[in-house]
This record gives C-alpha cells, sequence and structure tokens, in this order.
C-alpha cells in the first residue's frame, strides 16, 4: 500500500522500469500502433504494477474530452423519487459508461428550454462529450439545437423520425396489441388506457396502438392523460370508476401511476380483479410487493440503458452505426387481472348509486 502523501507514479518511471522511450510508454497506454505485442504487454504490465493511473486533467487537455456523458431530466423530482424506470436505466447507463472510466453527469431542469440551456452550457464549458436524450416528443426543439451545437447525442424512445438522431429504441405497439389482445381473451369488452403526457412519442405510439387493436377487437376504449404524478393518476382513475359504465379493466402507463391506481380502485369499494383489472407498464418490485401483485409489461431496462450509452460512445468517436432496436417488452401476468366477474356490473351500479345519494 502506498505511503500518505507519495509521488504520483508517472509516463517515466513506466519508462524507466520497462528500459523504453517515453514516446512508446505513450504508445502503449493509448492502445497507438508503433509497438510489437510483446512490448506492449510489458509496458502496461508494469503500468499496472506501479498503480499508474492517467492524469485525467492533462488528457482533457490533450484530446479535448471531458470523459463524462450528461443526461438532463425535464421531470419532477418528487415522480423521479419513486419512479424506478430511470433508476434502473441509470445503473445501466453507468455499467456501460464505467468501463470506460466515464463519468455520467445527471441534472433535473423544470422544462425544455431549461434543458436546452443545460446542453448548452454543459457543451460551452466542454463540461461533457455526449448526451443521451429522454422523452423524445413531436417536433422537438431539443434535436435541432443539438445538431447546431454539434454536441453528440443519442435518443432514448423512437424511431425519430426525421432522423436528427440516432436513436436506440424497441417496438412500443407490439406490446400493447399484446395486453389488449390478452384482456379481450378475458372477456374485458370495456377497456382504457391512463397515458402519460400526450406530446412523447412513446405516449402516441402506445396510444394509437392501443385504439388501433381494440378497434379490431370491437372493444370499447377510452384514453386519458397524465403528467405521470401519483395525483393525476389518481384523479384519472377517480374519474373512469365513476363513469356510468366504467371500465372492466385499466392499462397504466407506469408502475407508479398503476400502484396509485390500484390504491384508489379498492379505495372506492372495486375489487381487484373481480370488478377492475389493472395492468401497469413496466414491472417492477413495486408491482410485485403490492396485494394483488400487478400484471405488468417487463422490459430489461438496465440493458436498455447500457445499449444507449453504448450507442453514445459510438457517437462521440465519430462512428455512426445508426438506430438500434432493442427487444420489446413482454407480459407478465399476476392476479390483478382476471375475467370480469358475474354481476360485476350490477356492484359497481349499485355502488354508485349509493355514492350518489
Amino acid at each position: 500500500m502506498a505511503k500518505r502523501g507519495a509521488r504520483r507514479v508517472t509516463i517515466s518511471d513506466i519508462a524507466e522500469r520497462a528500459g523504453v522511450s517515453k514516446g512508446a510508454v505513450s504508445y502503449a497506454l493509448n492502445n497507438r500502433p508503433g509497438l510489437s505485442d510483446e512490448t506492449r504487454r510489458r509496458i502496461l504490465a508494469i503500468a499496472q504494477e506501479l498503480g499508474w493511473y492517467p492524469n485525467r486533467a492533462a488528457r482533457a487537455l490533450s484530446v479535448a474530452r471531458a470523459d463524462a456523458c450528461g443526461l438532463v431530466l425535464a421531470r419532477p423530482a418528487k415522480t423521479l423519487a419513486i419512479e424506478t424506470f430511470f433508476m434502473e436505466f441509470m445503473a445501466g447507463v453507468e455499467s456501460a459508461l464505467s468501463r470506460r472510466s466515464v463519468a455520467l453527469m445527471v441534472q433535473l431542469v423544470e422544462d425544455l428550454p431549461g434543458e436546452i440551456a443545460v446542453y448548452r452550457r454543459w457543451w460551452a464549458e466542454h463540461r461533457v462529450d455526449g448526451v443521451l436524450v429522454v422523452d423524445p416528443r413531436v417536433d422537438d426543439p431539443r434535436f435541432g439545437e443539438l445538431e447546431r451545437l454539434g454536441l453528440p447525442a443519442v435518443a432514448v424512445g423512437g424511431p425519430v423520425r426525421d432522423g436528427s438522431l440516432p436513436c436506440v429504441w424497441h417496438d412500443e405497439t407490439g406490446s400493447v396489441v399484446e395486453v389488449v389482445r390478452y384482456l379481450a381473451a378475458l372477456g374485458h369488452e370495456r377497456i382504457a388506457r391512463v397515458a402519460g403526457l400526450p406530446d412523447f412519442l412513446h405516449t402516441r405510439a402506445r396510444t394509437s396502438a392501443f385504439r388501433r387493436a381494440a378497434r379490431e377487437l370491437a372493444l370499447a376504449a377510452e384514453v386519458v392523460g397524465t403528467d405521470f404524478t401519483p395525483e393525476s393518476g389518481a384523479q384519472e382513475t377517480r374519474r373512469l370508476l365513476s363513469e356510468p359504465s366504467p371500465p372492466t379493466a385499466i392499462v397504466y402507463d407506469s408502475a407508479v401511476l398503476a400502484v396509485t391506481g390500484l390504491g384508489v380502485a379498492q379505495q372506492m369499494g372495486f375489487a381487484v380483479p373481480e370488478d377492475v383489472s389493472i395492468v401497469a407498464w413496466d414491472d417492477s418490485l413495486m408491482c410485485r410487493v403490492v396485494h394483488p401483485p400487478l400484471t405488468a409489461v417487463a422490459r430489461d431496462i438496465a440493458a436498455y440503458g447500457e445499449a444507449a450509452a453504448l450507442r453514445l460512445l459510438e457517437q462521440i468517436e465519430g462512428s455512426r452505426t445508426g438506430n438500434v432496436e432493442i427487444p420489446r417488452g413482454t407480459l407478465v401476468t399476476r392476479a390483478s387481472t382476471a375475467p370480469p366477474a358475474t354481476g360485476a356490473a350490477t356492484r359497481r351500479a349499485r355502488r354508485q348509486s349509493s355514492r350518489s345519494r
């Protein structure tokens, strides 16, 4: 163990120990051609033995790299604190970046103008080498600005129609169709979808697939929007279940919305799944520990984050390989879904009548 205050190991130390020039050491440490494989291996082994690490500040000056990537989230902090998607996603991102000793900078903002301002500041200050852009929107103003800045970026979600940014995405529609067909096979004829923000590309894709699948199966379908907060999810669930003919199944756009909806339904006297079935998007521990455990669409979110980070690193290096599609989510059935119970409509009408009195 090195003593406190010990001198930092330098390239000169490695060169002296290996009996080579400092230039040869630089070639080996930066993986440049010009050395035999045997010499390269010997230099790297000595560097590891001596405990050498690169001077990141000097390297940043020499190669104009920050060795950091950025992620700006225009979401309320209180929502992120309970939303498992971003925690799992960032874990996947970190798993890819850490292997390259690249840091991840995360910042929360209130809106898109605030997000764009962060991109401008980071790029001007050489704080990051590239950014991951989440929640792509219709007519997204971020894409044009990132192109103007020349800041390497990868969109998470899509595909982005105008091709302005490469993206890592998966098929949203296939999972939605699987959910709707499953509910129809159980015997549900009135279904609803509690969606996220309507200008998100993934929200639009899911809503379009939901309506199309319901229409093909002759189901009565309703879609309501939220801002992903538990409060908005609770409000829309109460509204749906207070209708004269409420849906017998509700599909939620996140685990947080689904767990909130479950609580509201039970508070209103609806039995789950006898009176109303519930499906969550993005399986999580939260979906598994509630009662009843929730049927959910399961995705490998950590793998999603890792794929996005690897694609961004390729962008930073100047490689352009196009979009990357990862496997879509699959439906995991649990106790929150079942065929509509006989007499459920009568029980719901009786409860609504008693509430109105």
